[in-house]
C-alpha cells in the first residue's frame, strides 16, 4: 500500500507487528520522499544507514521482540542532538568537535525503541532565532508556501514530516523553537516541562530554558513519541495513549487570555476563536482569564532575558573557533549580549521565578490556558533579508511562545485553521510545570473534536495528495 508513511503511528502498529508492513518499506518511502519536492529538510541524510536500522527493527519484530510504539518508525532528529555516526553542525558553518556527537538520554531512548533515524534536520545557527533562516546552508522551505519561512529554530523538523521522510521529529524549544515550526507548517509540537526530558547531548542555547520534545502530524503520534522517550511514563506507549483519552472535553476548564490574541495578522485570531467556539459547543468549559505576568515577561525577554547571556557565555567558552563565522543576524547582537551585567542577569532570573509562581497561582482554577501559537503569518523569505525587518519579525514570531519557557509552563501546539494567506494557524495549549500528561490529554480531546491536521486544514498543496 502506497503512502503508509503518512498514516498515523497507531494505525500502523498492528501491521508492523504482524509483518504486514515492514519498517524497511516505510524507510524506502521516506527515502523516495526525501527532498522530492525540494523542501530541503535535512543537513545530513544517510539512506544506507537508515536502511540498516529498519532491517534491525524488522528482525526484532520477527523474533517476537516489541520495544514500544516507535519500533520501526522513521524519526528525524534536529542537528543540535548528538547522534552516533553523524556529524553535528548545530547550524554552524563548520562541523563541531566530536564531543557534540555523543548521544544523550533522549537519543538513547530513541535508539532503545529501534526507531530508524532518517537523518539530522536543519536548524537556525545554534538555535538562536525563530524565523528559520540560516545563511550557511540552504534553508528548508515551508511546504504550504515555499516563498515563506518554515519557522525556527527547528527549521527542518516540521518540513520532514510533511515531505514524508519521517513520521516523528525531535526538536528543541528555548523560546518556541518546537511550537513555532509546528504552527508554521501545520504540525503538532510538544514543549515539555523544564527538566522533564534531559537536554544532555544537545548543543545548548540556554541552560535555564532549553527543553526537548517531539513534532508530529497528529497529537496521537506526538503522544506515542512522548511515551517512548519520557523517563517517567510507566505504562506502555499504547496504554499511555489510551489512558490520556479518558479525559473528554466536558472534563476540561479552558482559560482564554486575550493578551495572546493581540496584534494578530488577519485570520489568526479569527481561526482560533472559531475553534474555541466549536469546543464550547461540544461541552468544553471556557472562561476568560487575565495574566498580567505575560507583559512583564515579554519586557524581560526583549531586554535579553536569560538566553542572551547564557548563549554568549557558551559561545565564548565552548565555541570560540566558530565565533568569527556567526550568522550576521546573531553576530550583530553578540556584543550587546556579552555586555549584559551579571547583576542584571541575576535580577531577571529572580524576577522570572516570581512571575512563574504568580502565573501558577493565577491559573490554578483552570486546567489549561490557550491562545494562538503565533500572532503573525510566517514571513516571506524575501521580507526577512532586511536586517531590521528580520529582527522585528523574529521578535514578533516569538511573542506568544516565549511565555511558556520564561514562566515554566508546558505546552502543545496543534493546527486548527488557515489564515488569510492560507497558512496554518496553531492553537497553543499551556499547563503548569510538570502537568505534561494533562496538556497532552487536553490536546487529544481537542483534536478528537476538531480533527487532525489533515482533517482540519488538509495537506500542503505541493504534495499533490
Amino acid at each position: 500500500m502506497a503512502n503508509n508513511i503518512y498514516r498515523p503511528i497507531e494505525a500502523l502498529a498492528n501491521d508492523l507487528r504482524s509483518g504486514t508492513i515492514k519498517s524497511a518499506e516505510l524507510v524506502e518511502e521516506a527515502i523516495k520522499n526525501q527532498d522530492h519536492h525540494g523542501l530541503n529538510a535535512y543537513k545530513t541524510w544517510t539512506p544506507n544507514r537508515v536502511r540498516l536500522e529498519a532491517t534491525a527493527a524488522d528482525a526484532a519484530f520477527e523474533a517476537g521482540i516489541d520495544l514500544g510504539p516507535l519500533q520501526g518508525v522513521p524519526v528525524s532528529v534536529k542537528d543540535l542532538y548528538g547522534v552516533s555516526g553523524y556529524p553535528t553542525f548545530a547550524g554552524a558553518k563548520s562541523q563541531l568537535s566530536a564531543k557534540w556527537e555523543a548521544e544523550g538520554p533522549v537519543v538513547r531512548a530513541l535508539r532503545r525503541s529501534l526507531a530508524p533515524v532518517t537523518g539530522k534536520t536543519h536548524t537556525v545557527e545554534f538555535a538562536f532565532g525563530g524565523i528559520g533562516t540560516n545563511p550557511h546552508w540552504t534553508m528548508p522551505r515551508n511546504p504550504w508556501n515555499q516563498n515563506r519561512v518554515p519557522g525556527g529554530s527547528s527549521a527542518g523538523a516540521g518540513v520532514s514530516l510533511w515531505e514524508g521522510s519521517a513520521m516523528l521529529a525531535l526538536g528543541s524549544d528555548t523560546a518556541g523553537s518546537i511550537r513555532i515550526p509546528a504552527s508554521a507548517t501545520g504540525t503538532v509540537g510538544v514543549k515539555t516541562s523544564m527538566g522533564r526530558w534531559s537536554v544532555d547531548g544537545l548543543v545548548p542555547l540556554s541552560k535555564s530554558l532549553d527543553t526537548s520534545g517531539p513534532l508530529a502530524r497528529c497529537v496521537s503520534d506526538a503522544v506515542l513519541g512522548f511515551a517512548a522517550i519520557d523517563p517517567h511514563v510507566q505504562n506502555t506507549g499504547f496504554g499511555f495513549l489510551a489512558a490520556l483519552r479518558d479525559i473528554g472535553l466536558a472534563d476540561v476548564q479552558i482559560g482564554v487570555c486575550d493578551w495572546f490574541f493581540e496584534s494578530c495578522d488577519p485570520g489568526i485570531a479569527e481561526g482560533v476563536k472559531a475553534a474555541l467556539d466549536e469546543l464550547a459547543a461540544a461541552g468544553a468549559r471556557i472562561t476568560n482569564i487575565d495574566l498580567p505576568e505575560t507583559r512583564e515577561a515579554v519586557d524581560i525577554f526583549r531586554s535579553g532575558g536569560l538566553a542572551a547571556s547564557e548563549f554568549a557565555a557558551f559561545i565564548n567558552a565552548e565555541m570560540e573557533p566558530h565565533k568569527t563565522e556567526l550568522d550576521p543576524n546573531v553576530s550583530a547582537r553578540f556584543e550587546a549580549m556579552e555586555n549584559i551585567p551579571a547583576i542584571d542577569y541575576l535580577n531577571r532570573k529572580a524576577r522570572l521565578d516570581e512571575l512563574a509562581q504568580g502565573i501558577a497561582n493565577r491559573i490554578a482554577d483552570v486546567d489549561v490556558i490557550v491562545g494562538p501559537t503565533l500572532p503573525i503569518t510566517p514571513p516571506t523569505i524575501q521580507s526577512v533579508t532586511d536586517d531590521a525587518e528580520y529582527r522585528a519579525k523574529n521578535m514578533a514570531i516569538l511573542n506568544n511562545t516565549m511565555i511558556a519557557n520564561l514562566l515554566q509552563l508546558c505546552a502543545v501546539s496543534l493546527p486548527v485553521a488557515l489564515d488569510a494567506e492560507n497558512m496554518p494557524v496553531g492553537l497553543m495549549i499551556m499547563a503548569p510545570l510538570d502537568a505534561d500528561e494533562r496538556v497532552l490529554a487536553v490536546a487529544l480531546a481537542i483534536e478528537s473534536k476538531l480533527g487532525t491536521a489533515t482533517d482540519r486544514i488538509g495537506m500542503p498543496p505541493i504534495l499533490g495528495y
